[in-house]
């Protein structure tokens, strides 16, 4: 098995070259070899259809970084045969479907790192493809508002990132605050030009009928995979739709299951010593008065041990105002209410390694993030910091998301894109936000590694 999440590079015998994370509970080279995963069906087990043709691709997700794979491959290579397995019944169902929409320009992501370089280059990527195929976007920019003398002095490590990061940012006193944004309050801002917003639902629809028009793409929705096998010949994956199983191979396999991610790995039999954990964030839609209340995203200053943004304003595509996401364990992979869960997801999230070393960590965070799932009041209240005039009787129902964030065994949060990979089979490990913004150049770095 290999695991890279970017920081240095080695090389492998005879066939390719992967960033190593060097995180301890990764750096596991298994004696320079690559191990060949064999595992015998239960007797019981029926297998209704075995397909007959081996395919040279076959991708498992239908969010924005399988829909990116899916269109990069297949413009590079239009007679490939490709495969997209999506559990869903439609694709963009999940995180891709359920964010703010922002396209990130790289603002808080530490020189060096896979989110900082993917981002930068997704930002542009996404600009670009939005124009290219006439999806509703707009470059609106976006300020961090500091409210305290402690956030005016994190201002300086932002305002560094984004310089490194390439982009040009702006500070912003008080009054500039003000004639920038006439309903926004605070001591001091960063204003970053780059950052936009877009649908990433749309994105993710097009570049899967541009990638069906370009080459020869099948997709199969409502197929849950249930089974992966990889030999030296081909990789073999088996899936439950509709009662029946049915069984696939390709050369080259490519898992982009968010929230799945750490259960298709360990279904493979590779090591994964991080779980993934799901953040449920919880949006609320503001009163049409407010549809116009700000002409920019204003963001709060963020904590900087989290990897969660804050509570903020945000424009959307459509003409209305939201306001989110807040980040709160939520009870189950999909629980975009509290009642969709079962007792033994329960059972297996309770007993997931980490998850108490890393509550117990972050305790006041926990405790204040708990507040705002329990009071509207208390939600809005990290709002009025900077937007006074919002309160909780502005609030009306908007989807909740899910972001699937990994966390290791020892309780530390995962902050960078992180990836898997045996011979045959690459598994996209840990992406969370700015993977939507980042997903063409995810894809390009995905198929760089699977087919050098």
């Amino acid at each position: 098995m290999i695991v890279f999440a970017g920081v240095q590079d080695i090389a492998l015998p005879d066939y390719r070259d992967y960033r190593i994370c060097t995180h301890r509970f990764l750096n596991r080279a298994h004696n320079g070899r690559l191990p060949v995963i064999f595992k015998c069906y239960d007797a019981q087990l029926q297998v209704k259809e075995v397909g007959e043709k081996t395919y040279d691709l076959i991708i498992v997700g239908a969010g924005i970084i399988g829909a990116a794979v899916a269109y990069t491959y297949c413009k590079k290579y239009p007679t490939a045969r490709v495969m997209l397995i999506e559990k869903s019944t439609k694709p963009a169902s999940h995180q891709t479907g359920r964010n703010s929409g922002v396209i990130h320009a790289g603002v808080y992501y530490p020189p060096g790192s896979l989110k900082a370089k993917y981002c930068r280059q997704g930002l542009e990527d996404t600009l670009r493809f939005c124009q290219d195929y006439t999806i509703p976007f707009e470059q609106c920019g976006k300020l961090v508002v500091a409210t305290s003398d402690k956030e005016v002095e994190a201002l300086d490590t932002i305002f560094d990132r984004c310089q490194q990061n390439d982009l040009s940012p702006q500070r912003v006193n008080a009054k500039g605050i003000t004639d920038m944004e006439p309903h926004i309050r605070g001591e001091e801002a960063i204003y970053v030009s780059h950052t936009g917003i877009t649908d990433y639902a749309a994105i993710t629809a097009c570049m899967l009928e541009q990638a069906r028009l370009s080459g020869a793409l099948e997709i199969r929705y409502q197929h849950a995979v249930c089974d992966i096998e990889e030999s030296d010949a081909f990789a073999t994956i088996t899936c439950q739709c509709s009662g029946e199983t049915k069984q696939y191979r390709a050369e080259k396999l490519i898992i982009c299951a968010g929230v799945y991610a750490d259960s298709l790995i360990r279904q493979q039999g590779l090591d994964c010593e991080f779980s993934i954990l799901p953040f449920k964030g919880e949006y609320f839609k503001l009163h049409s008065r407010f549809d116009d209340i700000t002409s920019r995203l204003i963001y709060p200053v963020p904590d900087p041990a989290m990897p969660f943004l804050g509570v903020h304003l945000t424009r959307m595509i459509g003409g209305y105002t939201t306001v989110g996401p807040n980040a709160v364990l939520a009870p189950g992979k999909e629980a975009y209410n509290n009642y969709q869960t079962s007792l033994a997801e329960l059972w297996q999230l309770g007993r997931s390694p980490g998850l108490w070393k890393l509550l117990w960590k972050y305790r006041q965070s926990v405790v204040s993030e708990l507040a705002t799932t329990l009071s509207k009041r208390h939600y809005a209240s990290l709002i009025q910091r900077y937007c006074p005039s919002v309160t909780e009787h502005d609030f009306a129902p908007y989807r909740a998301g899910i972001r699937a964030q990994a966390v290791t065994h020892d309780g530390e949060l995962m902050q960078d894109f992180c990836f898997v990979a045996s011979e045959r089979i690459l598994h996209v490990a840990n992406a969370p936000s700015p993977a939507a913004t980042s997903a063409l150049p995810i894809a390009r770095a995905i198929l760089d590694r699977a087919f050098l």
